[in-house]
């Protein structure tokens, strides 16, 4: 039976099988965001990762346990971005083929970035259904492996180490803020944290305007809900992942929608008091904690998790000086 979950010793093999490749991102704590956040806040900046992305944990930690027949014949996957140029960058580094389709208004950096790396790069219709119908099609001619954002056990793995190394580096950690798109992330990093210290409270955020998850934990089961234009463009969720669906109801304490005004400006907080370039859809943990969806004490220690900085550099721009920017679905 293909497995459909992740557990704490996968998390820990995925983070010995990875770590030749992956950066050890730092635990930054921030003072001066605390002060206006109200908590003591800790950031963990995966902008700072080799691909710009923590999508690069699980990318390299499903396709380190390929075969060698698997690899021979390369593998392909669909991504909002950034998980197609971590797979781009696996592919160049073990001189495997890289099939990537992307929505065909993605970012043009992520395009470009894993173009440099030798990936084939399908710009496809937004619709994640066509997408994936697209793929299947060419797994049926060219016998590619699947590497599935957040549906595949191995990536949930690659992406729970993120969790083992803020554990690491702070012991007495209260809580944890994660960005939701697919639900890979979380899955791993809530399986890692409840293992090893069940306090800790886990707390998932989407944008409001894509909120599949948030709107699912509210009535008790999957549900779908269209995916409206958004800044947090790699956090589009039309519905639950079948696989992350039942890791996140169990290990997720909470699960939190955030407005675009507050994404927006939590984009600009990282960079004005933290000097870091973050995409918005890394920033709606703080966004939801500006717009008052999560409450924090001061003496709560909570660590805010910055997936990802891969994001057009004149948009961002536009961000930081308040001229207005339309979001993609």
């Amino acid at each position: 039976m293909e497995k459909t979950t992740v557990t704490l010793e996968d998390i820990q093999s995925a983070a010995k099988r990875i770590a030749p490749y992956i950066r050890r991102t730092p635990l930054l704590r921030q003072e001066a965001m605390g002060k206006l956040l109200g908590c003591d806040v800790y950031l963990k900046p995966e902008m700072l990762q080799v691909t710009g992305a923590f999508k690069l944990r699980g990318a390299m930690s499903k396709i380190l346990a390929l075969t060698p027949e698997e690899r021979a014949k390369g593998i392909i996957t669909s991504s909002s971005g950034n998980h197609g140029q971590a797979c781009a960058f696996a592919g160049e580094k073990l001189g495997m083929h890289v099939t990537v389709l992307v929505p065909n208004d993605t970012p043009l950096i992520k395009v470009n970035n894993a173009r440099r790396m030798g990936a084939e790069v399908i710009l496809w219709d937004r619709s994640y259904d066509k997408r994936w119908a697209k793929v299947h099609e060419e797994v049926a001619e060219h016998g590619y492996t699947i590497v599935h954002p957040y549906e595949d056990p191995m990536v949930m793995a690659g992406q729970g180490t993120i969790a083992l190394e803020i554990m690491e580096d702070l012991e007495d950690l209260d809580t944890i803020i994660v960005p939701i798109g697919g639900g890979g992330l979380i899955s791993g990093i809530s399986t890692a944290v409840k293992a090893l210290k069940p306090s800790v409270r886990v707390i998932g955020v989407q944008a409001s305007a894509s909120a599949a998850y948030a709107e699912s934990r509210k009535v008790g089961k999957p549900v779908e809900v269209p995916c409206l234009p958004t800044v947090a463009d790699g956090l589009s969720c039309r519905r639950p992942g079948n696989n992350p669906y039942p890791i996140i109801e169990k290990n997720v304490d909470d699960i939190v929608a955030v407005e675009e005004k507050d994404i927006l400006e939590a984009t600009k907080m990282v960079a004005k008091e933290a000097k870091l370039v973050a995409e918005p859809s890394a920033c709606v943990g703080i966004g939801a904690i500006l717009g008052g969806k999560i409450k924090v004490r001061p003496d709560e220690k909570v660590a805010f998790v910055l997936t990802s900085g891969n994001w057009d550099i004149d948009m961002l721009g536009k961000v930081y000086n308040d001229i207005p920017v339309e979001g993609v679905e």
